[in-house]
């Protein structure tokens, strides 16, 4: 099994904040309508708070976020139009296979497309968008990249009258769209499966997590905001993955870590991941010390996790998102703009799918 788990994770991207999965899953529910969010999460731990309140202010007006109807990239013309494609992380699977999508339906309709990777600097993503707004793009589309982060540099995008666009990234205020998932009812489904499906109401928890990305950071809150309903559970420790060191190393090296600190069977009964990279390295870690007792879960619905769940392993459930159809819905609003259309601007859901093997 170590081997098998070895050879599975050999491929994974070192930068990687998500990765999906084209297989079909062992067994999948859908995912149910999400509740409201208006605002991206924040850069880092300190604007987490910011984005809490801001969905709370949502749910509390009653206004839901709508769950795109996913379509196929409509045919449009759009010969001569200039797309610049950014993101901090090219070297993802999943990154990879959003700008791969995003560029061959774009350039289907007759744009001159550029992906950009700024290899996980930030410093160089706002570079980046300063030299495509000098260069007059025509539209701009950031990819897993929080733009809380590059605000200046949008600020004069939106000033030059160029729309920004969002693929399972952050919204900010003079953006166009962004298509993604409802992050935080995903982080509520899986820590109510979690809780009490898979522990019983009882025991204790690990979470890892990682406060840049604001996906993650949306799902951490739903697993915040959950966990005192459940008073016989107990926080061991949340810890944040090291993105650059890779998130399947870091999330493996973490998981060590804290099993030499919890040595003692069912010590540690479930460790909560809010994506699958760390949810895969905690897993190598648990069978690598025969700690089969100890319960994972991620997000992504990354091919590798699905897999290992399939196997019967430690990770017993992820949440598949729907990455093609984000692009498709961020395509599809880019061509209709382009082409002289208009759009319905905000944040766009494409629905998920929780998968377990049973």
């Amino acid at each position: 099994m170590k081997k098998m788990i070895a050879l599975l994770t050999a491929g994974a991207m070192a930068f990687s904040l998500a990765a999906c999965s084209s297989d079909a899953p062992a067994t999948t529910t859908t995912a149910a309508a999400a509740p409201a969010e208006t605002k991206a999460a924040g850069s880092a731990a300190g604007t987490a708070a910011e984005t809490k309140a801001a969905e709370s202010a949502a749910a509390a007006s009653g206004k839901e976020a709508p769950e795109a109807q996913v379509k196929e990239i409509a045919k449009v013309d759009i010969s001569g139009k200039n797309v610049s494609i950014l993101t901090p992380y090219l070297s993802s699977v999943t990154t990879k296979q959003m700008a791969d999508t995003l560029q061959a339906g774009l350039e289907g309709n007759g744009a001159k497309v550029d992906v950009v990777d700024s290899k996980n600097d930030f410093g160089q993503l706002a570079s980046d968008i300063e030299n495509v707004v000098t260069a007059k793009t025509d539209a701009i589309i950031l990819v897993s990249a929080d733009p809380n982060q590059v605000k200046n540099q949008l600020a004069d995008a939106f000033s030059a009258g160029i729309p920004v666009f969002g693929v399972d990234s952050g919204f900010i205020d003079g953006m166009q769209v962004n298509a993604t998932s409802d992050n935080y009812k995903m982080g509520e489904d899986m820590s109510k499966y979690l809780f009490e499906d898979l522990m019983g109401k009882k025991g204790t928890v690990i979470e890892l997590t990682y406060s840049p990305h604001p996906g993650v950071v949306k799902r951490s809150n739903a697993f915040d905001d959950l966990l005192p309903s459940y008073p016989d559970i107990k926080l061991i420790t949340k810890q944040e993955i090291d993105v650059p060191k890779g998130p399947i190393e870091s999330g493996r090296e973490i998981m060590e870590n804290l099993l030499t600190a919890n040595a003692e069977k069912d010590s540690i009964t479930a460790v909560f991941c809010a994506w699958d990279e760390p949810a895969i390295g905690a897993t190598q870690a648990l069978q690598d010390a025969g700690r089969d007792e100890v319960m994972v879960t991620g997000v992504d619905g990354n091919s590798q996790a699905v897999d290992l769940i399939k196997q019967g392993t430690n990770l017993k459930a992820t949440m598949s998102q729907n990455f093609d159809g984000m692009c498709n819905i961020v395509a599809n609003d880019v061509g209709t703009l382009l082409s002289g259309g208009t759009i319905e601007t905000g944040e766009k859901y494409a629905p998920g799918q929780m998968v377990t093997a049973k």
